[in-house]
């Protein structure tokens, strides 16, 4: 299946010590995550944007997927990195946030930090209750992209969302939710005040949940959902190496 131009994933091989692994979103592409890459780094860090399965193609490809092929796909990278480097940050956007609370959940200590934009782990719609239903006979419904506050600035993601596919991350929502509580990890969470996409309950719900001693929180006041795109987007940046860096220095103490 053809990548779309722009959708390809992306590396830096920088530093040893450090590696940072980046996760875009649900029906979106390692563009919307690219920016923050690239501040990454030129700040030394290696890093790695790997396209999830089913993005960056077609919507129909995506449907043919599911939580887990996207989940396999980060682990591996992270373990790929954990071979290089010795220690690994996971960054998320959106869905990506959750699959970063999944891999820290999973792997404990061996995730040294994560970092958080606009993350979900449920939607307050009431529609998405009917998607175990609808998923059999709905292939699509409307897309959730372009949430960008930013004059001229879009996002490339699908138009449609792939109702097997959204059903299946809303049962990686429910694992997540669950097991808030074993992310003990370095831990900073920046969102939104405005998201038409992911309300604001998820990051209190996440925030209420985890038990991560080490906690930041950082209010996103310029940007909707894809703030990595958005006029919040430098601040994202500045703060997640100033988090990196922030980590690295209790830990050696």
């Amino acid at each position: 299946m053809p990548v779309l131009v722009g959708a390809e994933p992306f590396s830096h091989t920088g530093s040893t010590e450090t590696g940072v692994l980046l996760c875009h979103g649900f029906t979106g592409s390692p563009a919307s995550i690219r920016p923050w890459g690239e501040h990454l780094a030129e700040a030394g860090y290696t890093v790695r944007g790997p396209r999830l399965p089913g993005h960056g193609t077609t919507w129909q490809e995506l449907n043919r997927t599911r939580w887990t092929d996207w989940y396999d796909c980060v682990r591996a990278e992270f373990d790929a990195l954990a071979g290089t480097c010795e220690s690994v940050f996971v960054f998320g956007l959106s869905m990506g946030g959750t699959l970063t609370l999944r891999l820290a959940q999973q792997l404990g200590d061996a995730v040294a930090g994560i970092a958080l934009v606009n993350p979900s782990v449920l939607t307050l719609r009431r529609d998405a209750r009917l998607l175990p239903a609808l998923a059999p006979v709905l292939p699509s419904v409307k897309g959730v992209g372009d949430d960008i506050a930013k004059p001229g600035v879009t996002e490339l993601a699908y138009s449609r969302t792939p109702v097997r596919a959204a059903a299946s991350l809303a049962q990686l929502w429910k694992l997540v939710r669950q097991d808030l509580h074993k992310v003990t990890q370095p831990l900073l969470l920046m969102h939104s005040v405005v998201d038409h996409v992911v309300e604001p309950v998820n990051s209190r719900i996440i925030a209420d949940g985890v038990r991560s001693r080490q906690f930041s929180e950082v209010l996103l006041r310029d940007s909707y959902h894809v703030a990595t795109l958005d006029n919040d987007a430098e601040l994202i940046f500045e703060r997640s190496v100033d988090f990196v860096q922030t980590v690295g220095q209790v830990g050696a103490r």
